[in-house]
């Protein structure tokens, strides 16, 4: 492709609404244009990028034996109701677009397809004689995003694969999804990427097992805990440890003790000259469910930890049976507003107990007319511990579980791991935390979606048993921009030669001078040819433009007929070292595709 010819337009400036660099290079290299709020528009450079990420994609899930297909996009809300998802996604996470059509029928435009593929399991598989099989898609999802941003990382549409395994029991999905974690392994590494499989919740898609995918990167909104090791790896949100030993406490005797103006673990600590890992913090939420059902929610977690929400939400839609509800719908930390709703006389905030009086909650048919007290596993082998007294100004020091406070029954791991934690398959490991970018996602559905939806199939014994299903997602358009965010300069993006829109481009510095206009042209001739992708910026502008733009679109190789066309040699720049070489015109080919099959084949 001659430049000249291209749709290409460079900026100078970072554009206003971009806040990593990720976003601020593709905008200003020309790769992407914002048309509306988390919309964006594929320019050439960018659509090349997308589809070599989407062949490669392609090309290891073939390998699978996954079959691609194209599944709508237009979804009826039935399907939804069937799967008992349709609220979680329209109110609760309120993530997908909605609409009716001209017949007042409910539809979603897809922000996944776990419901489409199950009808089509439902309907079309029959006996375990077609079984197992692995269906797979890359299309444009839709994502009603509550703050689009970050370019193409958290946008309201987008470019995903999506693979949906079905198989005749545990066993057989645990196989599906370990051909998909290889695949998945082989995707990232086959795209140039630094990556780390990591243990992960499974959120509203639901299912027993899960596992991101994580580019690495400083800008990652996700942080990861791992171990040195390579043993262990997870998502902050999923990740298990253990918390430093509690110090013995000072205190002997139970107590009431006047601690003004302390409603901080800080405070208080300062005030009493103790450590926080000797007191029984208890945190207030509000819950709200499907069905209107405010719960409030006391969590007595170490005054040292923190409450992991995560852990947290997902514990209280174990819990949504008991208040006749199917999904949770908030969970906030109650302000004074919420409170006048609900609470009977002003509560203790900053002194509050683990047995604080349900008479707090005023009688309402919408609120649960008890706490839900959870305790965290940090709290119940403490002694002589300190906490609210449920009268502000005032803490105890010296309680005990069974003596002062009755433990309660549901005992949950809610703190947030972090650094330094200890790891729990080897005490002599500690956690280390890295930042990355959600790029994939696979997880064990198991029996979630046909049980719901009725998809079964016959077995050799003609019994009629669920489909055991897998799900697994990789954001295409997410892995073009997260390899930006992890591999840039001050000068402009640095691609992997795997996914570089082109490998080469021939900057010529003078377009007026005829020798340096015929070597480019042989030159662009014969790499096009010997299937080395290359740009030929044959624009009327200064040398200095042209080297500029080049590196700011990060091709790898830039070849310069400059000075040296006179020994019959051209420039060769790599992009990502910088380093420079005067190479013989004829050899330019030959050494540009060894160094080209050695970059692919060094991340295959």
């Amino acid at each position: 492709m001659r430049l000249s010819n291209m749709l290409f337009v460079t900026l100078r400036e970072d554009p206003a609404e971009a806040e990593i660099p990720s976003h601020k290079l593709l905008v200003r290299a020309g790769y992407i244009r914002r048309i509306g709020s988390g919309i964006y528009a594929y320019l050439p450079l960018m659509w090349r990028v997308l589809r070599k990420v989407s062949q490669i994609v392609r090309e290891e899930m073939d390998a699978t034996g996954a079959q691609e297909c194209l599944l709508p996009q237009l979804q009826p809300s039935e399907l939804w109701k069937e799967s008992e998802r349709w609220d979680t996604y329209t109110k609760a996470e309120g993530i997908m677009f909605a609409l009716k059509d001209r017949q007042d029928r409910e539809l979603g435009l897809g922000p996944t397809h776990e419901e489409i593929i199950t009808t089509i399991a439902r309907d079309m598989v029959r006996s375990y004689r077609q079984l197992p099989v692995n269906l797979y898609q890359i299309q444009t999802k839709f994502r009603d995003e509550i703050r689009p941003r970050f370019g193409l990382m958290r946008g309201r549409e987008f470019i995903m694969k999506d693979a949906y395994s079905f198989d005749v029991g545990a066993e057989g999905l645990e196989q599906s999804y370990q051909k998909m974690n290889q695949a998945y392994h082989n995707m990232f590494h086959r795209c140039g990427l630094r990556f780390r499989g990591v243990e992960a919740d499974s959120g509203a898609i639901g299912g027993s097992r899960s596992q991101e995918f994580m580019i690495l990167a400083d800008a990652g909104e996700d942080e990861v805990l791992y171990t040195e090791d390579g043993q262990y790896s997870a998502n902050v949100e999923k990740a298990v440890s253990l918390p430093p030993d509690a110090e013995p406490s000072p205190f002997t005797t139970y107590e009431k003790r006047d601690t003004p103006n302390t409603p901080t673990i800080d405070s208080l600590c300062q005030f009493l000259k103790c450590s926080p890992t000797q007191i029984v913090k208890n945190v207030l939420y509000q819950a709200i469910y499907d069905n209107g059902m405010t719960v409030l929610v006391l969590v007595s977690i170490r005054g040292d930890q923190d409450v992991n929400e995560v852990k947290l939400k997902n514990e209280l839609m174990r819990q949504a049976e008991q208040y006749n509800a199917k999904t949770l719908l908030s969970l906030t930390v109650p302000d004074a507003a919420a409170q006048q709703k609900w609470a009977s006389k002003p509560l203790p905030l900053g002194y509050i107990a683990p047995d604080i009086s349900d008479d707090y909650i005023n009688p309402n048919k919408e609120v649960a007319p008890v706490f839900l007290r959870l305790v965290d596993k940090t709290v119940v082998e403490l002694k002589n511990f300190v906490t609210g007294s449920n009268e502000s100004g005032y803490h105890v020091v010296g309680a005990n579980w069974g003596e002062q406070f009755q433990l309660p029954k549901l005992e949950v791991d809610l703190r947030k791991a972090k650094i330094g934690d200890r790891a729990i398959h080897n005490l002599a490991q500690t956690l280390q935390s890295a930042r990355g970018i959600e790029a994939g996602h696979i997880f064990q559905l198991g029996t979630k979606y046909s049980n719901s939806m009725g998809a079964t199939y016959t077995s050799e014994s003609g019994e009629e048993l669920p489909l055991y299903m897998g799900c697994y997602g990789v954001g295409v358009s997410r892995v073009a921009q997260a390899a930006v965010e992890q591999s840039y300069d001050k000068d402009g993006i640095i691609w992997p030669v795997a996914i570089a829109p082109y490998h080469a481009i021939i900057s010529v510095p003078n377009v007026g001078d005829a020798d340096q206009m015929a070597a480019a042209q042989k030159l662009y001739t014969q790499l096009n040819e010997a299937g080395i992708e290359t740009l030929f910026d044959d624009r009327n502008e200064r040398a200095g433009v042209k080297f500029k733009d080049a590196d700011l679109i990060g091709i790898p190789y830039r070849i310069v007929t400059g000075r040296s066309l006179k020994e019959g040699k051209v420039e060769v720049v790599e992009r990502a070292t910088k380093k420079s070489q005067d190479i013989a015109i004829d050899e330019v080919m030959p050494t540009l595709k060894q160094w080209i099959d050695t970059a692919l084949k060094a991340k295959a």
